[in-house]
């Protein structure tokens, strides 16, 4: 299986999930605005999508997924599918514990995490009311994940991709039709959570049934492998979940600054996703296994090429999207939100947080290369200390940077701190010899430098004034962005070609 492929296919159904959460967003921005509602609405959401990263997408998947890939290739079935069963009962049960606790304490955890809703009776109430619908999400949509990283590691790579589709589905339906019959309306989204977690889950059983890997309800606290998933999982949470973490504090700070600010790094924060879903998820998903396979088979040379192989086109996609995203994070905003409620000040405001994280965009993607670089030899500590390191210092920068440039401020810590997190993952991969850097990397940068300028040249000449776009109308907005980013890609893949870059440098095989 050739991974090159196999990243195109997931990076393919992610844009595909992209668009259609632009779609999302901007209906949203539409009919809601950002105010009051909105700002309710993603704490709401923010809690339980925090809780899923924590629980599945961070702590269970890189906890489990070496274990089952491991218990895949030395062991039989029967016990793999035992694994299975006792690992995924165990996590329903934390869950539906979890799930309990955010109906019933929902006023506490929202007093923990805006507590600037407090002054405000009525914004707070809202996001209690939100919060109580949302909560059943983490259930859910962990038990996705559980899916996912199974579905994974038999290289069924295209169902997990696709599963984020039917959120964005359950979304824009709530906003098109189903919000006049809510009050307030913003329920609407809310039941969207709730039903797109249930339908994520049905999607992906059929594909568990054919392999042969459907779990059924079953529990040995005395299974080894359980025990092992169970003891790795608890320090997992800071190691790959920091980022979230931080953004949950910074949602805390946010509140208690100008109304909108939640809403407007919320946003900046969905722009963000962009490329960290096409690039940094995918490369993710097809990484932890092949190099949970490598550390499997004691293969130390190939579990260094995939890490060079994942760096090396991290380096080459995400520079000139960074570079993108702040430099025409106006057109971009203007473009896709400014309608409806969603006015010119807010894509002013938006596009200040969007500079700031795009500051951080190759740490935040690094980190996700880097991280599975640990967790497939299943060390959790290193990235847990690594990552307690990189909350405090984020959290410094807040206090340093959010009396000087507000939400922005927020943004750009968030941005730094993650570069700071994939710097000292980077340090002690070398340091300890995990990986050894193929040769070439220096032209390697020479000529991304070269590339990048010229598309920086392109951007600076063709974006015009920030103000042109904020004053446009919608089609000539779109007709414009299309041409800027459509030149941009072109100028800037015509020079790598010119350097010699070819796609097939980039062809990688999966370990069989």
């Amino acid at each position: 299986m050739n991974l090159l492929k196999s990243l195109a296919t997931i990076s393919g159904l992610t844009l595909v999930s992209r668009i259609l959460a632009f779609v999302r967003d901007v209906l949203i921005a539409r009919v809601f605005g950002a105010g009051m509602a909105t700002d309710a609405f993603f704490v709401a959401f923010k809690l339980p999508n925090l809780l899923r990263r924590l629980f599945a997408e961070g702590a269970f998947s890189q906890a489990f997924v070496p274990i089952f890939g491991e218990y895949r290739n030395r062991r039989g079935h029967e016990e793999t599918q035992l694994l299975v069963d006792h690992v995924t009962t165990m996590l329903a049960i934390i869950l539906f514990v979890v799930t309990l606790i955010g109906i019933v304490a929902a006023p506490v955890l929202v007093y923990i995490s805006a507590p600037g809703f407090v002054k405000d009776a009525a914004k707070f109430d809202l996001t209690v009311q939100l919060l109580r619908i949302t909560s059943p999400y983490i259930f859910f949509i962990s038990l996705v994940a559980v899916a996912a990283g199974i579905l994974n590691t038999y290289n069924k790579f295209w169902v997990p991709a696709f599963a984020p589709v039917l959120l964005n589905l359950c979304f824009i339906i709530a906003a098109l039709w189903l919000a006049p019959y809510f009050n307030p309306p913003i329920l609407a989204l809310a039941w969207a959570v709730f039903a797109a977690g249930i339908v994520q889950l049905a999607f992906q059983i059929p594909f568990l049934k054919k392999i042969g890997m459907l779990p059924s309800i079953r529990f040995s606290w005395s299974d080894p492998g359980m025990r092992r998933v169970i003891r790795q999982m608890g320090p997992a949470v800071f190691g790959v979940s920091i980022g979230q973490i931080s953004m949950l504090i910074n949602t805390i700070f946010a509140s208690f600054l100008a109304a909108g600010s939640v809403s407007w790094l919320y946003y900046a924060d969905r722009l963000m996703e962009f490329p960290s879903g096409i690039l940094g998820v995918a490369l993710g998903s097809i990484l932890l296994p092949s190099l949970s396979k490598c550390h499997a088979d004691n293969n130390t040379a190939e579990y260094s090429k995939l890490l060079d192989w994942g760096l090396r086109l991290t380096v080459m996609l995400t520079l000139p999207a960074a570079l993108a995203l702040g430099m025409i994070a106006v057109p971009l905003l203007s473009t896709f939100f400014q309608r409806g409620a969603f006015v010119a000040h807010d894509v002013l405001m938006t596009s200040y947080a969007l500079i700031g994280y795009s500051v951080g965009l190759i740490g935040m993607i690094l980190v996700k290369i880097l991280a599975p670089g640990f967790y497939a030899k299943q060390d959790i500590r290193t990235p847990v200390k690594i990552g307690v390191v990189t909350l405090l210092a984020t959290q410094a920068m807040n206090a340093l940077f959010i009396g000087w440039i507000q939400h922005a401020g927020l943004a750009l810590s968030i941005g730094l701190g993650a570069c700071l997190n994939s710097a000292i993952l980077f340090y002690y991969l070398r340091k300890r010899g995990i990986y050894l850097p193929e040769p070439g990397w220096a032209k390697f940068f020479a000529k991304i430098a070269i590339a990048i300028l010229a598309l920086a040249l392109t951007l600076w000449f063709g974006m015009g004034t920030e103000q042109s776009w904020l004053t446009g109308s919608g089609w000539s907005r779109v007709l414009r962005l299309s041409a800027l980013v459509a030149g941009g890609v072109a100028v800037y893949f015509a020079v790598l070609a010119a350097l010699g870059f070819r796609p097939r440098d980039f062809s990688k095989r999966a370990v069989s």
